[in-house]
């Protein structure tokens, strides 16, 4: 298949296979990135410890990607540690040592050699290996143990049209003697002719017509003159191979099915560069025609590639199958890295059911995907898994095969899991729908990380949308566990299902859908009439599958508030000075709805509760203060009003007196002087027109009482005494609904042992 060159080494042979091709990249007429040529080196390991270990002392050798341990026996597995470690070209650092899985597991038909996992090490220039028998176990290791190293090329590979595998009915297949397109075998004048897959090598399980593995290893031993499992022998004619890519469909090709999912944007092999030339074979397809599962794998050994690396990663996955393996083509169905770019894997069509190399025993039922990296530790990324799950349901959707469900999975030979189950070949054995490959093989693939992870990889892929919640209703406000606006509402929710996976969102009013948007949106508008209502958001998953929030209630209210009592100031008692005199301010509000709050705007700013009727506050005296006030309900609604007054005070000088008075003065009373009397029945008497008015004393303890008369009636008896001297103090008062004309008379009781009572004057509200 290749030409190889021995070069000598210190330990074992170093050779060198250079792919078809020239390496690096060739451009196409249209001037896009074409076929990238790989080239792979290998080199022999020295076995050691009477055939229990076997290692590669460090070698310097040619730039190189992506390394595996193979043998010569496909059949035999590697119960045994394989580790590497590389030399970084440029920067010369040593990597850790690497271990490799030591088991593809595939099941490819036709294989040359058996081999670990590859392993992405970016470019390097050195490297080391070491493999031991696992402890207690009695084989050696297999025979013909060798490193494989491969340079995937370098390319620029942008394009990412979507994969497709074209079958193109307007022109006739090619006929004997045709000049065969790029990367297919030569057209033989009968179908029958055609070659068919390579035999296996002595001891491999070879698949039948189904798909499945044939007979056991000790019923195909091939005669004695039989070549090895490294050298290409021809098979018997395959009169049922498929037409070759770029051909009129035939009954062989299945259709293209449409699926219940959206197809997922996934880069052709053209785009990441697949050298066509070294995978001549036509594709093959699943016997009965049909995906029951999704196997899901790791693969590449490593994380530390860049997104920008990722097609070199799969060009040397693709490689090494091929070139190294002795496959017929790269063995998963399908690529993801870990940017969630999604690959093209084995040829054929990604809309058919086409048969790869990935899962050994059930390759004839089920398609695989494979994330570049290993997820023993760490799962992937959300964006790999995320395109992990809508390859998976976009692909079983062509089948009618539900992500979370379970299927029945005929075994094709006798096998074993990672956990211990086993089965014999014939069994019916019952799988989920997606699945990792150490359910179906005794393999660590995909690691325990990313299968920890597979229920909630099900559900990405089967829906409904998980974590779905409404978070905020922008334009409007909420008020115990209802929300209130005028009409209109931004919705806003959230959900831990990618938008990528949601077919849409729909904004419920009372049930109705009132908006929808895209699965990316997070938002929606919607127009509400007047009154209460059930407001929900429903995701609709691309399964169809719906998940619906709690229902909030939101109010609808176009009626502003009113004021049942307009907003009033009374005179109220405390410390008077000429800067502030204390009143109360008076109001109601009410709301059809749900009153908010009622707002002070001057002459200063404050903010009561809708229960809030009434505050205390200072005036300055001889000067008219207008007091603003706004009621608003809980949906925005407001309503105003207003009142003004001047607080005004009479001295006492002002009254009409009647019986002894006495002047004191002193800076602690207003305007400096106060009258003070002790003769019982001495009177004041002030006349004033307003509709509030407060009596200003003096208090102290030996302060007596006086009689207060309002219009010539009795009204009380004040008290005058107090523990605290105090001056300037309002100790009575009386309001009004009206202003109107008012007299306040007070007259001395003369009280015993405490006769004397001061006086500072009077203060009312016009």
């Amino acid at each position: 298949m290749t030409a190889a060159t021995a070069v000598a080494g210190v330990t074992g042979v170093l050779v060198f296979q250079a792919l078809p091709g020239d390496a690096g990249t060739r451009d196409t007429a249209e001037g896009k990135a074409g076929p990238v040529r790989a080239q792979a080196r290998t080199a022999e390991l020295t076995s050691e410890d009477g055939g229990r270990g076997a290692s590669l002392a460090r070698r310097e050798t040619a730039p190189f990607s992506m390394v595996g341990v193979t043998w010569t026996d496909p059949a035999a597995r590697a119960t045994a540690t394989v580790e590497v470690r590389t030399r970084a070209a440029g920067s010369g650092k040593w990597s850790p040592w690497l271990r490799l899985d030591g088991d593809s597991g595939q099941g490819e038909q036709g294989a040359a050699r058996g081999g670990t996992e590859p392993a992405w090490v970016g470019p390097s220039d050195s490297v080391e290996a070491r493999v031991r028998s696992g402890a207690g176990t009695a084989a050696g290791l297999p025979a013909g143990l060798r490193l494989d190293m491969v340079d995937p090329g370098t390319a620029s590979v942008t394009s990412m049209d979507p994969a497709s595998f074209t079958v193109d009915g307007d022109e006739e297949p090619p006929s004997s003697g045709t000049t065969p397109l790029p990367g297919e075998a030569p057209p033989t004048a009968d179908p029958s002719e055609q070659a068919s897959e390579e035999p296996p090598g002595p001891g491999t399980p070879q698949e039948t017509a189904d798909g499945t593995p044939g007979s056991s290893p000790s019923a195909e031993v091939p005669p004695s003159d039989a070549p090895s499992a490294d050298t290409p022998t021809p098979s018997a004619p395959d009169t049922s191979a498929p037409v070759p890519t770029g051909t009129a469909p035939t009954a062989s090709v299945p259709p293209d099915l449409p699926s219940t999912v959206p197809q997922p944007p996934v880069t052709s092999r053209a785009a990441w560069g697949a050298d066509e030339s070294i995978s001549p074979e036509e594709p093959g397809y699943l016997p009965d025609g049909k995906v029951k599962a999704v196997v899901v794998h790791h693969t590449a050994e490593s994380n530390t590639y860049t997104c920008a690396q990722a097609p070199a990663v799969v060009r040397g996955i693709y490689a090494y199958h091929v070139e190294q393996l002795g496959w017929k083509d790269i063995g998963y169905n399908f690529l993801v890295d870990k940017c969630g770019t999604v690959y093209e894997g084995r040829k054929g069509g990604i809309g058919r059911p086409v048969q790869g190399a990935h899962a050994y025993g059930f390759n004839a039922e089920t398609a695989g995907i494979a994330v570049l990296g290993t997820y023993t530790d760490t799962a992937p990324a959300q964006a790999a898994m995320t395109s992990v799950a809508r390859v998976a349901a976009w692909k079983l959707g062509q089948y009618g095969v539900d992500p979370a469900g379970t299927t029945t999975l005929t075994a094709g030979d006798n096998g074993r899991s990672f956990t211990g189950r086993t089965w014999a070949k014939g069994a019916k054995l019952s799988f989920p729908t997606v699945h990792g490959h150490r359910d179906g093989y005794n393999t660590q693939c995909p690691g325990d990380a990313f299968h920890n992870q597979l229920p909630a990889l099900r559900t990405l892929a089967a829906g409904p949308v998980t974590g779905l919640a409404l978070t905020s209703l922008t334009g409007a406000t909420k008020s115990g566990t209802a929300y209130y606006t005028k009409s209109t509402v931004t919705v806003n929710w959230s959900s831990k299902t990618p938008g990528s996976l949601i077919r849409q969102y729909e904004v419920l009013v009372d049930g109705a859908a009132a908006a929808k948007t895209a699965g990316t949106a997070s938002t929606a508008r919607v127009t509400l009439t007047p009154g209460s209502h059930q407001i929900s958001v429903r995701a609709v998953h691309q399964s169809g599958r719906t998940a619906t929030t709690t229902a909030t209630t939101v109010i609808a209210d176009t009626t502003a508030p009113a004021f049942t009592t307009k907003p009033n100031l009374t005179l109220r008692t405390g410390v008077v000075n000429t800067t502030a005199v204390p009143l109360t301010l008076g109001w109601k509000a009410t709301d059809k709805t749900a009153l908010k709050d009622v707002l002070l705007t001057a002459p200063l700013a404050k903010t009561y509760g809708p229960t809030t009727t009434s505050a205390a506050h200072t005036a300055k005296s001889g000067a008219s203060t207008t007091w603003n006030m706004t009621a608003r309900d809980q949906a925005g609604n407001t309503a105003a009003a207003s009142v003004a007054g001047r607080p005004t005070i009479l001295q006492e000088t002002a009254a009409t007196r009647s019986g002894t008075w006495t002047t004191k003065s002193s800076t602690n009373y207003l305007g400096g002087k106060s009258y003070a009397s002790s003769s019982k029945n001495a009177a004041l008497t002030w006349t004033f027109t307003g509709r509030s008015a407060a009596w200003v004393v003096s208090r102290a303890a030996t302060s007596g009482q006086a009689h207060v008369y309002v219009d010539g009636v009795k009204a009380t008896t004040v008290d005058l005494k107090s523990a605290t001297t105090t001056y300037r103090h309002a100790i009575w008062t009386k309001s009004w609904a009206t202003s109107a004309k008012h007299t306040v008379k007070i007259v001395v009781v003369g009280t015993a042992g405490r006769p004397t009572i001061t006086t500072d004057g009077l203060v009312y509200l016009p």
